[in-house]
């Protein structure tokens, strides 16, 4: 069974593996959500940043799918399990994709627990407040908000909130 893996995120811009095929992808019944607190990657304990996470809901999210080589399939799940599961705020689970060519695959995602004390729902405001001022150990938490931003753009994903959140955090900082 060839691995796919599904990025909504920072895994958009930054996969940390060469993918053998990255090709857009759709997710029924999620969507891209600032909705979980990071006190690892991008804030700390005392000063949480915010990061994306699939959250179950109506619609659709749009992002990429890449199909990891066979022989790298071992080591990237390494990797990703090392990078994702920090913390057990992420589920890792398998999700069906609709590719943008047509074809039908299952992929691994890492989706918000919705049990977990870093998942949270915050208006747009709160959620710029945070986005400035945090910083974790893979750098400032506005980085994070504009390569994911830019990265939707150049897909031709829009994303209004993403929009408004850039526009508020670069006015705050």
């Amino acid at each position: 069974m060839t691995m796919w893996v599904f990025g909504y995120g920072s895994l958009l811009w930054n996969p940390e593996f060469k993918p053998a095929e990255a090709v857009t992808a759709t997710l029924e019944g999620y969507h891209r959500s600032f909705c979980m607190l990071s006190i690892h990657h991008r804030g700390t304990v005392e000063e949480p940043g915010l990061v994306l996470a699939l959250d179950a809901a109506e619609g659709s999210c749009t992002g990429v799918a890449f199909r990891v080589a066979e022989a790298e399939e071992d080591h990237v799940l390494a990797q990703l399990r090392e990078r994702e599961l920090i913390s057990s705020a992420y589920l890792e689970r398998h999700v069906p994709l609709s590719l943008e060519d047509g074809r039908h695959v299952d992929a691994l995602a890492y989706v918000i627990n919705r049990d977990h004390e870093q998942y949270c729902q915050f208006d747009l405001e709160k959620q710029a407040q945070l986005i400035a001022r945090s910083v974790g150990g893979r750098g400032p938490n506005p980085e994070y908000l504009y390569n994911t931003a830019e990265h939707l753009t150049k897909m031709g994903i829009e994303d209004p909130d993403m929009d408004w959140l850039v526009a508020r955090v670069r006015a705050l900082t």
